[in-house]
Order: structure tokens, then C-alpha cells, then sequence
């Protein structure tokens, strides 16, 4: 959680699950950072595991892209963690929660300018269901895996028209801890 601490962070790490590979400059861009700011970051995200240099991208000696090494996060609420961890946890979550919330409404302003097949494809689904927690823990392992075959990160793995689209899954209580249920 620490590495992701930072906004910037998150969406250098974000560039790279979803574009590629990538060197500090190029990141920059995306992130709205110096390159050696970048670098910085990158080098905090690599001593966390989330990102690593890939060498095999690079058009010279020079060049130093890096690679995304994680994809797909989950996060939940765990109440047996340190009182500090969680506090971490939180504020990540909510800065994600911002990031989010930038991709719809951007998607909101944008809205009539999107194809109709688009616009028809995409919307917000609500449910209810009555659930375990092992039930719930199984549900998530399962959507995630059925999501699996759609990340298609390499571009040569995409069919024809495949559009980057924000897929969001949240499972919230909807009953009261200390009454019925």
C-alpha cells in the first residue's frame, strides 16, 4: 500500500498495465512529473515489486523502460490488520475512488459523442444478494477470473474494435452490523 501512497504512483503504474512498457519520460507525461521525479517513483514502485525495468523493450542503451509486474488489485477490509495498515489502506482506496470517479465523469461529459453501440453496451448494473462472507470471498475469486481472458494487454490479442473499458465490481454490506439483517 505504501508504494501506491502516491496519486502519481498510481497512474505511472496504470500507464504501464495498459500501455506497456515505458521509460521515466514517457511516464512523465502521463503522471504530469519531471522525469527524474518519475524515476524516482518508479524506482519506489520496483522496491514494492509492482513495476520492474524491462530491458528487452529497450531501442538502446539508453533507454530504460520499465514494465508493469501487477495487473488486476483487490482490496478488502481486513479487521485483523494494525489500526495504521488499515488507515493506509483507506486513503488508498479513496485516491483510487478519486481516479475512478475522473473516469466517469469524464465519461459523463463525453457521453453523446461516444457510438450508440458503445453507449448501449455500457451502464451501471445493481444487485442484492444474500451471502456468506465465504460465499462473497468465492464470488470475487470467480468474477475476477471471468474477467481474466478480457484484460488483453498485449494489442495483438484484441480483436478488431476492442476499446479499453473501466470494469468495476464493489460488494458493500447493505445491512446494519449490530441489527437484523
Amino acid at each position: 500500500m505504501r508504494a501506491l501512497a502516491h496519486p502519481a504512483r498510481i497512474a505511472i503504474l496504470q500507464h504501464l498495465q495498459i500501455e506497456g512498457p515505458a521509460t521515466a519520460t514517457e511516464c512523465a507525461e502521463v503522471a504530469r512529473l519531471s522525469p527524474s521525479a518519475c524515476s524516482y517513483h518508479l524506482r519506489a514502485l520496483a522496491s514494492h515489486g509492482l513495476v520492474e525495468e524491462d530491458l528487452s523493450s529497450a531501442a538502446d542503451g539508453r533507454h530504460r523502460p520499465w514494465r508493469a509486474r501487477a495487473i488486476m488489485f483487490s482490496f478488502s477490509d481486513d479487521p485483523d490488520q494494525p489500526t495504521a495498515v488499515r488507515a493506509a489502506g483507506q486513503m488508498l482506496k479513496q485516491s483510487i475512488e478519486a481516479h475512478i470517479e475522473e473516469i466517469r465523469d469524464q465519461y459523463r461529459d463525453r457521453h453523446d459523442d461516444y457510438p450508440a453501440e458503445w453507449s448501449a453496451a455500457c451502464g451501471l448494473t445493481q444487485d442484492v444478494v444474500h451471502i456468506t462472507p465465504d460465499e462473497l470471498t468465492s464470488l470475487r475469486t470467480e468474477l475476477q477470473a471471468l474477467l481474466g481472458p478480457y484484460r488483453r494487454l498485449d494489442p495483438a490479442e484484441r480483436p478488431s474494435g476492442a476499446q479499453r473499458v473501466l470494469a468495476l465490481q464493489e460488494f458493500v454490506p447493505w445491512f446494519d452490523p449490530d441489527g437484523d439483517r
